[in-house]
């Protein structure tokens, strides 16, 4: 029994120091070579920080591409998915009246052009990304109200569009903060 009694202590002190010391300072010491300092990326615009480019805000005003719909209303402090499945009524009522509020505001386009991470929440309710062809589905409106050009509209939208990392882990996505800025900048 002793010698159980003996290697049981042990055990437990060294998984207690590999899991309350080493790893915490492993993550710490990680977090001083990612970008920032672990502290977030921010974006700028004349000269002020105005989000985060890992941390979705939202966008309804028709001047500017909107972005995917939160579950968690955009508050950074708590993200998180709706938890309703797709033959939930209340759901399926959520995503008909998003669908119904974009064809409203966006005439020119047709329900079934509409992708679905416009009128769904992501996993986090926090999504800053949008795919290009999300952002696309938008250029006619935003050229209308902005009087310029589809063809700058969508110049713009191909020039924020990031490829996967190493050009083969995940989709094409845009960025819709810096997007709508840079729109901004437009002339």
């Amino acid at each position: 029994m002793r010698t159980h009694f003996f290697s049981a202590v042990i055990m437990t002190l060294a998984t207690f120091v590999l899991l309350v010391v080493i790893y915490p300072l492993l993550v710490w010491g990680a977090a001083f070579v990612a970008p920032a300092q672990g502290r977030g990326e921010t974006i700028s615009a004349n000269g002020r920080v105005v989000g985060f480019a890992k941390v979705g805000q939202k966008f309804t005003h028709d001047t500017y591409f909107w972005s995917r719909p939160s579950a968690v209303e955009y508050n950074a402090a708590g993200s998180g998915g709706s938890n309703k499945g797709p033959s939930n009524p209340d759901y399926l009522a959520q995503v008909q009246a998003r669908i119904d509020t974009f064809l409203v505001h966006n005439p020119s386009v047709q329900k079934a052009e509409i992708p679905a991470e416009l009128v769904t929440a992501s996993g986090s309710g926090l999504d800053p990304h949008l795919s290009p062809q999300a952002a696309f589905v938008q250029v006619a409106r935003i050229a209308k109200i902005r009087h310029l050009s589809e063809a700058q509209v969508r110049n713009l939208v191909q020039a924020h569009t990031e490829s996967p990392w190493l050009g083969l882990f995940g989709p094409d996505k845009v960025n819709i903060l810096a997007l709508n800025i840079a729109l901004d900048q437009l002339k």
